[in-house]
C-alpha cells in the first residue's frame, strides 16, 4: 500500500505540532528547517518518528508512520526516496 501524504499531514498536524511549537515557538514546523537539524536521511527520519511515537504513546501503526514520513520528506526534508 502506498503512503498517503494527506493522511500524513493530518496525523502530523494533530499529533506533532503542539509539542514542536512548545520547543520552537508558534511555528512548530520550524523544527524541520532549523540550521542544526539532526535528521540527515530518510531512514533517520523514520527512526525519529518512531522515537516520538513511542515517547508520546501515539498509537500509529507502521502505515501511518510511513504517511507522516512521506509528508515531512516531501514538504521539508527532500531526501532521495
Amino acid at each position: 500500500m502506498a503512503a498517503d501524504i494527506e493522511r500524513g499531514k493530518d496525523l502530523h498536524d494533530s499529533n506533532c505540532l503542539t509539542c514542536h511549537a512548545s520547543m520552537y515557538g508558534d511555528k512548530g514546523n520550524d523544527i524541520y528547517t532549523r540550521p542544526n537539524r539532526k535528521i540527515e536521511t530518510l531512514t533517520g527520519l523514520e527512526m525519529q518518528l518512531k522515537r516520538c511515537k513511542n515517547s508520546l504513546g501515539t498509537p500509529w501503526p507502521e502505515d501511518q508512520i510511513k504517511d507522516v514520513q512521506l509528508y515531512l520528506n516531501k514538504n521539508f526534508y527532500h531526501f532521495e526516496e
